[in-house]
């Protein structure tokens, strides 16, 4: 992995889509803080989870996690999972993470998910998407890759 740039002036990372190990993400963004820590044990169970599937194609992390906040107040993903994905194959614990209020009061987390044919203009364009916050601006996003 290239080395991750500075944040802005806003505290975000510059505009793009970081392709980083789930190691490598926990280790730049997890440490510092409590808060942190605790974050990123979340973002471990919540990865863990979704490769358990089968079925996951991205994994996207934006929000306050992938900034300079020292105390992020939760975990915000995205999901692409594969067109073959089967919401009603999924229980126990994987299960939750597919239903966005379980996964915020469970997990501690924002998470949303689609299936590869339901992403408008491509996975690309969907990935993208998420760059843009709640006030116009876009923002830096990364994205976890597998370790090979």
């Amino acid at each position: 992995m290239k080395p991750w740039p500075d944040f802005d002036s806003n505290g975000d990372l510059p505009v793009d889509v970081y392709e980083a190990t789930l190691e490598e993400t926990i280790e730049r963004f997890g440490g510092g803080t409590l808060q942190r820590r605790l974050v990123a044990q979340r973002l471990r169970r919540i990865y863990s989870l979704a490769v358990s599937t089968g079925q996951l194609a991205r994994f996207i992390i934006f929000g306050s996690f992938v900034t300079s906040k020292s105390a992020p107040n939760d975990i915000d993903i995205f999901m692409i999972m594969k067109d073959t994905f089967d919401l009603n194959q999924e229980s126990g614990e994987a299960a939750i993470i597919f239903y966005h209020r379980p996964a915020q009061n469970w997990e501690g987390a924002s998470i949303f998910w689609i299936r590869q044919m339901a992403a408008i203009g491509g996975a690309e364009e969907a990935v993208k998407d998420w760059q843009v916050k709640r006030d116009g601006s876009r923002r830096g996003i990364v994205e976890v890759i597998a370790n090979d």
